[in-house]
């Protein structure tokens, strides 16, 4: 499959209708939903019926250019977890939403800040953009840090998601970072 993205350890990629399991076992990991979820799995069911369609029609609505891509390591092809560059669904094309999840055994190699500056490079120079946020619960330190290594800026506060105040540290709301072509490229 033709890489979208490379990275100095990672390839990201489109995924395909084939994608279900990995996208399965990612999200019944409890550790990797904690933050999302509580820690409750994703029913199978609802990623192959779902989740799946819903990212394949964002290639073809965003042209190839936006969506959430499948990471692998470059060396050895070992499926990392996603990344996701793309617009709110009635938001402006050039502002994006950089996010991601990885399987625990890719935690704290730099993966996740690795694939986002490649993100940010591709959305700024070639994509068009002019600002990308990223949003999360202030309590998840661990993304707060990617998002200050990444040069961007912490915008204010957020509410919680209703379907989301079961998560130990809802009651501290969560946070939005932001950061902009211009800043990116002063960094």
């Amino acid at each position: 499959m033709k890489s979208y993205l490379e990275t100095d350890r990672l390839t990201l990629r489109h995924f395909t209708a084939d994608d279900a399991d990995l996208l399965i076992e990612l999200d019944s990991d409890p550790a990797v939903m904690r933050y999302l979820t509580g820690g409750q799995a994703t029913a199978p069911e609802i990623v192959r019926e779902s989740h799946l369609p819903y990212i394949i029609a964002g290639y073809e609505r965003w042209d190839g250019d936006l969506g959430l891509f499948a990471a692998h390591e470059r060396d050895g092809g070992a499926f990392v977890g996603w990344f996701h560059l793309r617009p709110e669904p009635d938001g402006p094309r050039d502002e994006a939403e950089l996010g991601y999840r990885l399987r625990q055994a890719a935690w704290g190699k730099g993966y996740a800040t690795e694939g986002s500056q490649g993100l940010l490079h591709k959305g700024f120079t070639a994509l068009g953009l002019r600002s990308v946020w990223a949003a999360t619960m202030t309590v998840n330190s661990g993304s707060r840090r990617v998002m200050e290594k990444l040069g961007m800026r912490l915008a204010g506060s957020i509410p919680v998601p209703e379907d989301m105040q079961m998560i130990e540290g809802a009651e501290q709301g969560g946070v939005r970072y932001e950061i902009t072509k211009e800043q990116w490229e002063l960094r």
